[in-house]
């Protein structure tokens, strides 16, 4: 006798993947916002005093730390390519780039949404913003 616990005829098999891939979607996601109020809070620490910048730094750091040991634990890592010269082969889309003519040379302005890397490749492609390299 075989017993469904979801009310459906699907395989044990492709019950353990869709949880998974469940558990890794909302990883991600998880991910995606902690990193959004990371760049949020780093914004917030420059309003400070010295004294208070100093001493939330630290937590600040210590958030950051954590977080990138769980992400490792679970095989992923945050790519950053702020401050690089843009390449249409980025796993990043770029909001703006029909603001721009082909032959310009681009910069990543500013990332919106991480990219994000697994063992295996890019897990999640960023959102960036472009500019001109200034001449």
């Amino acid at each position: 006798i075989r017993v469904t616990f979801r009310g459906d005829n699907m395989p044990e098999s492709e019950h353990k993947r869709s949880d998974y891939d469940s558990v890794k979607s909302a990883l991600i996601s998880t991910v995606i916002e902690s990193w959004r109020f990371s760049r949020v809070f780093e914004r917030l620490l420059t309003k400070l005093d010295a004294g208070e910048q100093n001493r939330h730094r630290g937590q600040f750091r210590w958030f950051l730390k954590k977080m990138e040991e769980g992400l490792e634990k679970a095989g992923l890592r945050i790519v950053n390519v702020e401050g690089q010269l843009f390449d249409p082969g980025m796993a990043a889309t770029p909001i703006n780039i029909d603001e721009f003519e082909s032959e310009d040379e681009l910069i990543v302005e500013q990332m919106l949404e991480p990219i994000i890397m697994g063992s295996d490749g890019v897990v999640k492609t960023g959102t960036v913003t472009l500019r001109k390299v200034q001449q």
